[in-house]
């Protein structure tokens, strides 16, 4: 029920302009696309498609995925009148059913912080299968600001995260000026690490 609570919030939301889709892809994501070869890549929550547009522009093959069904209807509509091709779909960054690996960048602007904690471990374990060896996760989240938050980014989550992936970059700021943030980079670790 709770699930279905939060779906319909989001997409009421894409019904007017969420903060959180500002329509502008983010400078490391830029900084990404150009000191990477194109690949395949996978957006996890990727709303109405700027980053996916971003990346297809530059000759990645891209997955787009987000459970808001608004998101998707309007990401499809920006990538066609654009000419660009990519792959969008409405479902769970949890449980991604129907979607095949391996991809060489998952990106995750935003998503991550906000699911429950046996989403984030259902999330981390299809991250691990879906990223290419070598392949990178770059990740935009905010921290918990207090222990009782539901959502954000806590210690135990960057431990899970740490479990088959290793930390290249971590560059820390603040969400809308308040809450700790950080822009995190790892890769899929080597069966030896």
């Amino acid at each position: 029920m709770q699930e279905l609570i939060r779906k319909l919030f989001f997409d009421l939301w894409y019904f007017r302009d969420p903060p959180w889709d500002t329509g502008i892809t983010p400078p490391e994501l830029a900084d990404f696309i150009a000191t990477h070869p194109p690949g395949r890549a996978l957006d996890l929550g990727c709303g109405t498609g700027t980053n996916v547009m971003s990346l297809a522009e530059h000759g990645w093959q891209v997955t787009g995925i987000d459970f808001a069904r608004r998101a998707i209807r309007i990401a499809q509509r920006k990538v066609h009148s654009a000419g660009l091709q990519a792959d969008l779909r409405v479902g769970n960054v949890a449980r991604l059913a129907g979607i095949k690996g391996p991809f060489d960048l998952i990106l995750d602007i935003g998503c991550f912080h906000s699911l429950t904690t046996k989403s984030k471990q259902d999330y981390v374990r299809n991250l691990t299968q879906l990223l290419a060896p070598g392949g990178s996760y770059l990740m935009y989240a905010y921290f918990k600001t207090h222990e009782g938050s539901r959502f954000g980014l806590s210690q135990v989550d960057l431990e899970l995260l740490g479990e088959n992936l290793s930390l290249d970059r971590r560059q820390d700021g603040t969400e809308h000026g308040k809450a700790p943030s950080a822009w995190f980079t790892y890769r899929q670790k080597a069966r030896d690490e």
